[in-house]
């Protein structure tokens, strides 16, 4: 079947000029512990396109978002190196938006005050009027037109991760980071967000990688789907590309003829 699905499974084709945006060269993270050295990631080597959506998959435990976090800045780099944009990442930076599981709001300030936190921080220089445009920009994209100033406490979960969404877009990155930012939610939530998420980066053409435990989602969401092995020592075992076109429709999908052949594939992979 691997044989099979790896001749039918086409390529995406490449534009003529596509820059690498994000690339994680010979990655190694090492936790001590009074037993010796732990060794999460070892030898990962990952290279990301400018404007590419990939999903990255894998058992608890393997390092997705230790991954995730080191190339955030928050999570110091044991050996290796990640570059975005060519630059060497060092520390956690704005060119970097993360949206969490848990959307991590100020419960005291309203959404657009949420938003604006960052904002502030990116465009030092705009005026008041174009930072609240900005932050309105986003709240209204992410389907909080009415809700611009309801406090983080009077929000549902769903409402929240929206404005989770919104904060990261706003901040212009060159890199969207995701980690699992609908695990919690629920699954009529989940789809609504995904679509809410695919439209917006449809429209601003981020760099995203999104940490996800579901494979269907990772399926619908990512221009190309990146296993890793299981820990310790876990680096980059497979990869799958996704050549549906997009804009994407959720029932063209689900409805392609080859969705379940690349299904069997991801699911093949996490069995074995």
């Amino acid at each position: 079947m691997e044989a099979l699905l790896r001749k039918e499974i086409p390529s995406i084709p490449e534009p003529e000029v596509r820059e690498e945006m994000l690339v994680c060269k010979d990655l190694r993270k090492v936790y001590p512990t009074p037993k010796g050295d732990y060794v999460v990631l070892d030898d990962l080597q990952l290279k990301i396109h400018q404007g590419e959506f990939v999903s990255i998959i894998g058992h608890s435990g393997c390092g997705k978002s230790t991954l995730l976090t080191m190339i955030a800045g928050l999570n110091e780099i044991s050996g290796g190196k990640i570059f975005v944009d060519k630059d060497p990442v060092r520390e956690a930076g704005p060119d970097r938006a993360v949206v969490f599981q848990s959307p991590s709001l100020l419960p005291w300030l309203t959404a657009l005050q949420n938003v604006m936190i960052g904002v502030r921080q990116v465009f030092p220089t705009a005026s008041k009027a174009e930072k609240i445009e900005i932050c309105k920009y986003y709240l209204d994209k992410v389907g909080l037109g009415n809700d611009f100033d309801k406090k983080a406490t009077s929000l549902s979960q769903g409402m929240q991760q929206r404005v989770g969404i919104a904060r990261a877009f706003a901040l212009k990155p060159k890199v969207l980071l995701l980690d699992e930012p609908f695990g919690m939610l629920d699954s009529l939530t989940r789809g609504e967000l995904q679509d809410v998420l695919l439209e917006i980066w449809q429209k601003e053409k981020i760099t995203a990688v999104a940490i996800t435990h579901d494979v269907d989602e990772s399926i619908f969401l990512a221009d190309r789907v990146i296993m890793m092995t299981s820990g310790p020592y876990a680096r980059i075992g497979d990869e799958l590309t996704i050549p549906y076109p997009r804009p994407r429709n959720r029932k063209d999908v689900l409805e392609h003829p080859d969705y379940y052949d690349y299904r069997a594939y991801l699911l093949d992979f996490l069995n074995h």
